[in-house]
């Protein structure tokens, strides 16, 4: 079994069992959306000593936790769990406890880093215009897929050029998850 040397934050107790059902791994849950000033405090205890994963549901809730873990605690690293791997049989709900051994071991194998201080444009927004990831009828479904392939989650076009070059993805990235995107597309 994998052993994670950060800490992951999580949203509950479920949360943290399916973790440890997939990796060897400290947790610290949020309870929900109802993070508290002692929770954040301890992740920046362990983001300094251990550092952190933010592993959230993908849904508004967990992007909400994500900010305001990621605001408190600039330079985090990030786990994303696609939406598709995260919802339970029987349209239950969707959540990190929902999800696969795999999809889990999979999430935590792309961990992006958080990247503070100077901003630079890695991916400019006329190549997400260019790419139709905004301002198309199809722009919402063609966002989704990049966020998957590239393991940053599902966001509207403002928040997908703010991850790109928050995360630093280079354009080869890029252009790699472009080209898994048209060929999904000619399927």
């Amino acid at each position: 079994m994998k052993k994670i040397k950060e800490i992951i934050v999580v949203e509950g107790k479920c949360d943290t069992l399916a973790i440890k059902r997939a990796v060897m791994a400290d947790t610290i849950e949020t309870n929900g959306s109802e993070i508290s000033q002692d929770t954040l405090n301890r992740i920046k205890i362990a983001y300094e000593r251990r550092g952190v994963i933010v592993f959230t549901d993908p849904d508004f809730p967990g992007k909400r936790i994500r900010q305001i873990v990621s605001e408190f605690v600039p330079g985090c690293k990030h786990a994303y769990l696609a939406k598709e791997d995260a919802i339970a049989k029987g349209d239950k709900g969707v959540g990190v406890e929902h999800a696969t051994n795999e999809a889990i071991i999979a999430a935590l194998s792309h961990v992006r880093e958080e990247m503070v201080g100077e901003e630079i444009d890695t991916i400019p927004w006329e190549d997400l215009i260019a790419a139709g990831l905004t301002g198309g009828p199809d722009s919402k479904r063609r966002r989704e897929l990049i966020g998957s392939q590239l393991r940053i989650g599902y966001m509207n076009a403002k928040q997908l050029h703010k991850r790109l070059n928050m995360f630093r993805v280079t354009r080869e990235e890029f252009q790699q998850a472009l080209e898994a995107l048209y060929r999904t597309e000619e399927e």
